[in-house]
């Protein structure tokens, strides 16, 4: 278990150092120059100048590349164009209602997406099972910022029960309804795909289980059919698993449109901005930020699957 933890610990370091490349190089692939942002039309050649020097925007780009990653490794990831303040700070300060705001969808969508598949799966073929596909695939199919705009109009707009945008503060009391009811919306918003993709997940996985011959030995011996879907729910899991831990990735880096539509401040509000603005130094540290919790998240999913099922540790 030790040697394999230690090959994938290194093979984690050159997608590291391939994301922070990309990160780095995809944001000046944009049209437009961020220090015009900062002056007004009619500033000097030699005013641009100067801000270009300022912020190390004059050097080559592998020389830029170079710097920036050595002052991220150090914690340093610049200021912001558009602020001035520093941009470790501001994904911090974003990145916790990111993190509050994925948690909360990860643990409803997760749990009710694998009692939905794990049901289905267990009733494959039935009325129950096309039930739980149609809903999976509705999940799935409605855009989330589409499913957010219509919620804020129906319980914000019409009924007025629910907060349309915005945090109740700084601060988060998980036992005051008014600050839970800033994340009914964009919870609910955010959990559809995750509910849907996992579910049929673990509705394949289930039913693929309940067809091998094991299952068909433990019933033979007279196991009561509650400890059969245990051991089918043990096999099946890595896959879901798996399925999970992207998922949880992709609610932690994905969620800009959601976040957008809800005025979250998170992580996605954030790089919203910061494109808007073209907010460079913002835009690399974020990105870099939740392309390495995307990264480490599948790592410790690979971990976590190599304890469950020790197959994997030899291929």
């Amino acid at each position: 278990m030790f040697g394999y933890v230690i090959r994938r610990l290194l093979a984690a370091i050159p997608i590291a150092l391939g994301v922070s490349m990309i990160c780095f190089a995809l944001v000046f692939l944009a049209p437009g120059d961020p220090i015009q942002t900062l002056l007004p039309p009619d500033a000097s050649a030699e005013t641009v100048e100067q801000l270009k020097r300022l912020y190390g925007l004059d050097r080559p780009l592998p020389l830029q590349y170079l710097e920036w990653l050595w002052r991220v490794m150090h914690g340093d990831f610049g200021r912001s164009i558009a602020n001035g303040r520093p941009v470790l700070e501001e994904i911090q300060r974003s990145l916790g209602n990111t993190v509050l705001l994925a948690t909360v969808a990860v643990l409803i969508a997760f749990t009710i997406a694998f009692v939905l598949g794990t049901i289905a799966g267990r009733k494959s073929g039935t009325w129950i099972d096309r039930l739980v596909t149609g809903v999976a695939v509705l999940g799935v199919s409605v855009p989330n910022y589409w499913l957010g705009i219509v919620l804020v109009i129906i319980f914000s707009v019409e009924m007025m029960v629910l907060p349309a945008s915005g945090t109740a503060g700084d601060t988060f009391d998980p036992t005051s309804w008014e600050h839970l009811q800033y994340l009914v919306l964009p919870v609910i918003t955010l959990s559809m795909i995750p509910v849907g993709i996992i579910a049929r997940t673990t509705r394949s996985a289930i039913s693929e289980v309940m067809n091998q011959e094991f299952v068909v030995t433990l019933r033979a011996n007279g196991l009561p059919e509650w400890r059969v879907l245990r051991h089918a729910i043990k096999n099946a899991l890595p896959p879901v698993l798996a399925v999970m831990g992207l998922q949880f990735g992709t609610l932690m880096g994905g969620s800009i449109l959601v976040e957008t539509v809800f005025s979250w401040p998170g992580s996605g509000y954030l790089l919203s901005k910061a494109i808007l603005t073209r907010d460079v130094p913002v835009l690399q540290g974020a990105i870099l930020v939740l392309a390495m919790i995307f990264v480490v998240t599948n790592l410790a999913v690979d971990l976590f699957q190599s304890t469950l099922d020790p197959r994997i540790r030899r291929g």
